[in-house]
């Protein structure tokens, strides 16, 4: 079962090449913030334009730096079958903990197409599933009765990930689906309203900045601390909604760069933010005193590269 925080973790490049030791070191910092588990090469980790030999050794590096402390759910999904059994396979060899699998983009398959997708990747795999339901990514959504039919034909596909901005959709689900499976908000500005009427955490994108912040709020919430809960959610909503004011990831990478976090590096087609979104997604991550903690916790920067992490 899937529940509490997720990261949507970013991958970090350096010099047109994955940061092996920067990844390593973004896994710490999750573990000490208490994260229930990171989700690498999603939409977040830029899965487009990493190639099958550095998705793989992506997932290889999360699960040896998360060494079994928090749980590892790579993105390994596609819009060829083929290949989400490939990298799903490849990632429960590697010893991830689950996979989560996005919808097949582009192509756009029928309601039956994704059953029998989604049907035919966890007959290939022992991992528990979490399915990705993003329309504004991929031109299509899974369903509420796919979900319900998967759930109850699948026995390793256990949750989803919801990012279709409708709260009407998680109470659907939790109308029809057992009390096991989980639905986890796919959207930062939308986890609590979620969880209000079901759902039982986040994949969240914010929490590569504030991780422990992330699992306070959806702690407090958990444990019937609403005001506690929504607290947090208006301190930190000003960043939930600018991390998005360009495609994801460049707003959240910018804001990592800023933090010392990583180097704001990107491939193709992802370009850098304008200098206007810049101003804006600066200023938030100051006003959410993101730029004042005293800087620890990380190697050495390098010459040329950000002040280093703020520990929380």
């Amino acid at each position: 079962m899937f529940t509490g925080t997720y990261t949507a973790l970013i991958t970090p490049f350096r010099d047109g090449n994955v940061d092996a030791q920067g990844l390593t070191d973004l896994v710490e910092r999750q573990i000490q913030a208490g994260v229930d588990g990171i989700c690498p090469v999603g939409t977040t980790g830029e899965s487009p334009t990493v190639t099958v030999e550095e998705h793989i050794n992506i997932i290889k590096i999360c699960v040896q730096a998360s060494r079994k402390k928090i749980k590892v759910v790579p993105g390994t999904g596609a819009n060829s079958t083929a290949e989400a059994i490939l990298l799903t396979q490849a990632a429960e060899r590697a010893g991830a903990d689950g996979s989560l699998q996005v919808a097949p983009y582009y192509n756009k398959p029928s309601q039956e197409g994704l059953f029998q997708h989604f049907q035919a990747i966890a007959s290939s795999t022992s991992l528990p599933i979490m399915l990705y339901s993003i329309p504004g990514r991929c031109g299509i959504e899974i369903a509420v009765d796919t979900v319900a039919r998967l759930a109850r034909e699948c026995k390793n596909i256990v949750s989803i990930k919801e990012a279709g901005g409708s709260a009407d959709r998680v109470s659907q689900m939790r109308q029809v689906m057992p009390e096991k499976f989980t639905v986890l908000s796919g959207d930062d500005s939308l986890t609590l309203p979620f969880m209000a009427v079901g759902a039982r955490g986040v994949v969240s994108v914010v929490s590569n900045l504030i991780p422990f912040e992330i699992v306070q709020m959806v702690e407090a919430f958990s444990a019937g601390k609403a005001d506690v809960a929504k607290e947090l959610h208006e301190k930190y909503y000003p960043l939930f909604k600018n991390m998005f004011v360009e495609t994801n990831p460049v707003p959240v990478k910018y804001a990592m760069a800023q933090m010392g976090l990583a180097l704001e590096e990107y491939r193709l087609p992802l370009v850098p933010a304008s200098e206007a979104n810049k101003k804006i997604i600066f200023e938030t991550i100051r006003k959410c005193g993101l730029m004042e903690a005293p800087a620890q916790g990380v190697r050495k920067p390098l010459k040329g590269e950000p002040v280093p992490m703020r520990k929380n």
